[in-house]
């Protein structure tokens, strides 16, 4: 999925975003009809069997991608900026801007009670938009469970979240089943992050943007509704620039 506004966001190029990748790098090529990503019986593992159109899991219900993990190499939390404003006489405040929860506190606030204000912000921020500090393997739990629920348990042999992605959302590489997660889209809302996640993985059984694939990607009831949020988006960031 690629960050175009002159473009649909479905254009034929690869899919959403991969997340959090330690060295910046992301699998090369989108996603396109090229050699088989199942190895054959004689090389490796017993091919799996396509999902079938028609074969339409049963729906359930999907948790809240959330940042609770067990990876003592992937931060918790995002870094926090603090900032102390003389025009604020009361009120405190905290968002989400380049990669970061800035938190703007009131000179007048006594510097004991500031500590505690900044944590209790920043886990409101946190809590709006849990995906924010979500890792790797928080992603692919989230992806694992709208593959059972719309794509009838298709896997990507990995997922990730990385940071050099900045004309597309996501891709998806389809000889390697690796989809790669734009950390751009960590603080969008969680069904527009759900809509590209199912984008990718569909490209997973159908490599290219054709009928059959689009008729996969709708099986997300949102998806058109979040190509016109990120349309917005990317205008957004860019005005913002």
């Amino acid at each position: 999925m690629h960050d175009d506004s002159a473009r649909s966001l479905l254009a034929p190029v690869q899919p959403m975003l991969p997340l959090d990748v330690a060295n910046g790098e992301s699998e090369p090529g989108s996603a396109s009809p090229g050699a088989p990503r199942i190895p054959s019986p004689s090389s490796g593992p017993p091919a799996r069997a396509v999902p079938s159109l028609r074969s339409v899991p049963a729906i359930r219900p999907v948790a809240p991608l959330t940042a609770e993990h067990d990876d003592p190499d992937t931060p918790e939390e995002p870094e926090v900026e603090v900032r102390i404003s003389t025009r604020r006489r009361k009120s405190a405040s905290a968002f989400w801007s380049e990669g970061r929860v800035v938190v703007v506190l009131p000179a007048a606030m006594p510097r004991s009670a500031r500590a505690e204000m900044v944590d209790d912000l920043v886990r409101r921020v946190l809590n709006y938009r849990p995906h924010i500090a979500a890792s790797d393997t928080d992603l692919a739990g989230r992806a694992a469970q709208l593959a059972d629920r719309y794509l009838g348990g298709v896997r990507p042999e990995s997922i990730r979240w990385v940071t050099n992605q900045n004309s597309q959302w996501g891709s998806c590489t389809y000889g390697s089943a690796a989809i790669r997660i734009s950390d751009r889209l960590r603080v969008v809302p969680g069904w527009v992050l759900d809509a590209v996640l199912v984008h990718e993985l569909a490209h997973l059984v159908e490599p290219n943007h054709s009928p059959r694939f689009r008729a996969l990607a709708d099986r997300y009831a949102r998806s058109q509704e979040a190509d016109v949020f990120l349309d917005g988006f990317s205008l957004g960031r860019e005005y913002a620039r």
